[in-house]
Formats: C-alpha cells, structure tokens, sequence
C-alpha cells in the first residue's frame, strides 16, 4: 500500500479488518472496498496531498473521482463513492474523524441491465450437456453435470458452491446448508435430479487426486483434476464451456444459471418470498427484479400470440 507507514493506510487497514471480523462482508466485498480505497491513498501521495482522511475533504475526494470519470462505468464509479461512504461512516463511527465529505458525493444514475437467463429447453441442454456424450473424461463431465445441476437446480451462488464441504450436504434430507453474503447460512433444497447427479459423481470423485501424492482436499465437494478444491474462477470457466455446447452461449457465467432458476421458478408460479429464501438476498426487491424479466418475456408472448396485438400491428401499418 503506497504510503504504508502513514495515518491514511492505517486507517485503510482498520476498515479492512472491521469488514472482515465485525460486520463479516464477504471476501469480495473486502477486496473491491480495500482495492479502492488503496486507490485513493495512491492518488493522494501523488499528489502530495495530507496522507490522513480526517484532512481529506469533499474537493480531495471530488479530485480522485473526477481523475477516474473517462475510464470507468457509471457501475464502478457508484461503488468507490460506496467505498469512499462506507469508510468515512467507519471513521464517525470509532470518533477518528468528525466530519463526513463523501456523504456530500452525489452517485451518478445507473440503469441496471435486465438479468440474463436462459429458456427451459436451453438450461436443460446445458445442465445435461457434460453427459450427453460420455468418454474418457468421465470424472469431470460428471461432476460438472453436478455442478450445473447446483447452480441451476438450486441457484446457489458461484462462491457457495466453490466453497461447499461434504458435511454440508444432507443426501438423505435432500437438503444443503451453504453460507451466503454476510456470513448468514441457509438451507436448500436439492431436487431429485441434483441428488442423482451428485451421487453419480460422487462414485467416482476418489479418481480425481493428485497423481503424485494421491492426495485430494478430503472436505471440499466439488475437486479439480488433480484433487484440489474448485475456485470460482474454475467454475465460471466450466459454466462458459457448457454454455458454448449447449446452447452456443459464450456468455454464459454462473450468476445466469441463478437467474435461470429464478426467473424459470417465477414463471412457474413460485412465490416471491420463497424464492428470496431460496436465494438468500436480504431484500425483497432484489428479487423483484424477476418479475420484470416476466413481464417483459409475457409481452413478447402477446406480441407475437394475441389476436388484438395483431390488429394493433395493422393499424400502425402505413
């Protein structure tokens, strides 16, 4: 960190250690707000301005931003203000600072993107894909089949699934206690195709070890080829490899199976509240951004059905 020995790293770091041991946000949480702040501290020093945000005001903070406004999305410059406020609330907080200059930053107006989804026939051709054809890969088309079944058939998070253990999963119950955004844990359940799949791949997860030790991570469910538990990074790049083969998505990330199951169970006529327990998100309204993706898909449908949006189409007509 540029300035390591200054009051600005320190306190930095007091922030970083409080997100992690008190108000446990989760470890991407942690590193974009550090990433960011660390940021800042560098445009500071270069700047040779005080190394110390309690002499840090609005123009300082105003600075930074408006060096950073060409590069970056209106998404990104949303969340440093968020890390800028978050900081300086901290420092009110412990009485390090008195006043608050980022609580006067104004966030710039995001328009958030309709999540991506797949159709029902899509989803199913993806989440079957890494068995349509089985050959000497058997272990790890197997276990990504469980993979996809997770993510789609329980739309847990790419992170809950890179870090789920064996003793998490209850086969007999059908059920899987996986730990979400803020440390909060919940159950979900496992639909019967999911347990078929995981227990396919569990006959042959002791295949996949390391070929020189024969050493594999015992508790993680989900292992690389060579006995080590998955990362998220891994499980996205195996998601972008399935999604190509069945349904010719290049695109297609982990997060888009979660809005698949989602939206898929919306339509369905799941309830909204269930499907936020499912899901885990803390507010309501995050998951009401599915309903628009019904909506607009039962527009298209009328559109493209209804006698009436016919007629309207020839009236239009010149």
């Amino acid at each position: 960190m540029p300035g390591a020995n200054s009051e600005l790293s320190a306190q930095i770091e007091m922030f970083a250690d409080y997100l992690r041991s008190e108000k446990r946000s989760s470890p991407n949480t942690v590193s974009a707000y550090t990433r960011d702040l660390t940021a800042f501290a560098l445009f500071v020093a270069e700047k040779d301005l005080p190394a110390d945000a309690r002499k840090l005001g609005l123009i300082a903070l105003r600075s930074w931003l408006g060096a950073l406004f060409d590069g970056n999305s209106p998404q990104t410059m949303a969340r440093k203000i968020a890390s800028l406020r978050s900081f300086y609330k901290f420092l009110l907080k412990r009485n390090i600072a008195k006043e608050n200059p980022a609580a006067q930053l104004r966030l710039p107006r995001v328009t958030r993107p309709l999540p991506m989804f797949l159709t029902v026939d899509d989803a199913f051709r993806v989440v079957e894909g890494p068995t349509a054809v089985m050959d000497g890969a058997e272990p790890l088309k197997l276990r990504d089949r469980a993979i996809l079944e997770l993510l789609y058939g329980a739309g847990i998070r790419v992170s809950e699934l890179s870090s789920l253990s064996m003793d998490q999963l209850d086969m007999n119950s059908r059920v899987a206690r996986v730990i979400g955004k803020g440390n909060k844990e919940r159950l979900i359940p496992l639909g019967k195709a999911c347990i078929d799949s995981l227990k396919a791949y569990f006959a042959i997860r002791h295949r996949l070890h390391s070929p020189k030790t024969g050493a594999r991570a015992h508790d993680a469910v989900f292992l690389g080829r060579f006995g080590t538990r998955l990362t998220s990074r891994q499980v996205q790049t195996i998601v972008r490899k399935w999604g190509t083969y069945g349904a010719g998505r290049t695109d297609l990330h982990p997060h888009a199976l979660r809005h698949t199951c989602a939206t898929h169970l919306l339509d369905a006529g799941a309830d909204l509240r269930g499907i936020q327990e499912l899901l885990g998100h803390a507010s309501l309204s995050t998951t009401q951004r599915y309903t628009h993706v019904s909506i607009d898909r039962l527009m298209e449908v009328y559109d493209k059905s209804h006698p009436l949006a016919h007629a309207q189409r020839k009236k239009r007509a010149p």
